[in-house]
C-alpha cells in the first residue's frame, strides 16, 4: 500500500516517520491518512492464491518444476541532486545522468547482487532514462566483476532491453516542473541509450510490453498500475529466467507495497532493490505459477511502515 508518492527525488529526503515525529504533537499518537492500493490490471489479479491454482491453466500439483526471481531496482544517484546549477545549463535537464557516486554505488551493488543472490539473472529490463541505463551497465559489470578486476562480459548469458513500463512516473509528483520538456517530448533515442550497454548483451527481438511512453502527464494511479502490469508481464513473458528490472523508486515501492500484506513503503535508496519469488509448475506443454513473494531478507535500501488491515490508518507508536 502506498500513500501520497514518497520522497525517491532527492539525496537525503526526510523519511515519513522523521516527519510525523518532528511535527506530531507531544503525548498523542500520530495517524496519517493513507491511500489504498492501486486497483487491479485485470480480473485475474482480484483472484485468491486458492483461485488462481484453481482457475489458471491447470491446478498446481506437486513441487514447483522451479522459483522464478525478479529483481526490481531503483537508478543510482542522479547527478542533479548534487550539482543543483546543472538544471539550468543542460539540454535535456529532465534526464539527468548519474553523478560520479552513482556509478561506483551501482558498480557495488552489481557485486554484491553475484555474491548475495544465490542465482544468476538471465534478463535486464531498463527504464529509458539516461540513470537508469548507467545503472543498468554498472550493475551487469558488475554482476561479471571478480576480485581486483572485471572479466569479459559473457554476453550469451545475459540479455538486456529497453522497457518504456519501466520508466519514471510521468507529472509533476517525479518530475520538478522547471526540468519537465514543456511539449511532454522526451525525444528517447533507444538505437542511441542500447549503444550505450556492454557489447553484444542487447536483445533487440524483444516485443516491449509498452511500445511507447505514457502521455503526459499521468496520473499517479496510472503509473502505479502500470508498474505492477509490467512487472507481471515481464515476469509471465519469460516464465524460465531470472530477471532484473531498472527503475525509478516509485516503481520499487509499488513492487514492494503490492506483494508485501500490510506495509506501506515511505522512502527508496538510490540502488535499492526488492526480491520477489514466485514457484513455476509445468505440465506438458503449459506451464502455472504462484504468487510474487517478497522474501525474508528480500529488501536493501528499502524502509516502510506495518500498516493496520483493518483500517486506513497508520499509527506511529511513541
Amino acid at each position: 500500500m502506498l500513500g501520497l508518492p514518497f520522497a525517491t527525488r532527492f539525496p537525503k529526503p526526510l523519511s515519513l516517520t522523521q516527519f510525523l515525529l518532528s511535527n506530531r504533537k507531544k503525548n498523542s499518537p500520530t495517524r496519517i491518512q493513507v491511500s489504498r492500493s492501486p486497483p487491479p490490471m485485470d480480473p485475474s489479479d482480484t483472484q485468491t492464491p486458492a483461485q488462481a491454482r484453481h482457475n489458471g491453466p491447470f491446478a498446481h500439483q506437486g513441487p514447483p518444476a522451479h522459483h522464478q526471481n525478479v529483481v526490481v531496482m531503483r537508478h543510482g544517484d542522479r547527478l542533479d541532486n548534487f550539482e543543483h546549477l546543472w538544471v539550468s545549463k543542460a539540454a535535456r535537464p529532465w534526464d539527468p545522468p548519474l553523478f560520479e557516486s552513482g556509478l561506483i554505488r551501482a558498480f557495488s551493488t552489481g557485486q554484491k547482487l553475484r555474491n548475495n543472490l544465490g542465482f544468476p539473472i538471465h534478463r535486464v529490463f531498463v527504464s529509458p532514462f539516461l540513470r537508469c541505463v548507467q545503472t543498468a551497465c554498472e550493475v551487469i559489470s558488475g554482476l561479471f566483476a571478480v576480485t581486483g578486476g572485471s572479466v569479459p562480459i559473457d554476453a550469451s548469458k545475459i540479455k538486456v532491453s529497453i522497457e518504456y513500463g519501466l520508466c519514471e512516473m510521468l507529472n509533476n509528483e517525479a518530475i520538478r516542473p522547471v526540468s519537465a520538456p514543456r511539449d511532454g517530448d522526451f525525444g528517447f533515442n533507444v538505437s542511441e541509450l542500447e549503444g550505450l550497454f556492454p557489447d553484444g548483451t542487447v536483445d533487440r527481438s524483444v516485443e516491449p510490453v509498452y511500445k511507447e511512453l505514457p502521455k503526459w502527464p499521468e496520473q499517479v494511479n496510472a503509473s502505479r498500475n502500470r508498474y505492477v502490469h509490467v512487472i507481471k508481464a515481464l515476469a509471465d513473458k519469460y516464465p524460465n529466467e531470472n530477471l532484473l528490472l531498472v527503475t525509478h523508486g516509485e516503481g520499487v515501492g509499488v513492487a514492494v507495497s503490492t506483494f508485501m500484506e500490510g506495509v506501506t513503503v515511505y522512502e527508496v535508496d538510490y540502488c535499492a532493490h526488492a526480491l520477489l519469488k514466485r514457484p513455476v509448475f509445468y505440465r506438458d506443454e503449459s506451464y502455472s505459477r504462484g504468487e510474487f513473494q517478497v522474501p525474508q531478507k528480500g529488501l536493501s535500501g528499502v524502509r516502510y511502515l506495518h500498516i493496520d488491515s483493518t483500517t486506513d490508518v497508520v499509527e506511529v507508536p511513541e
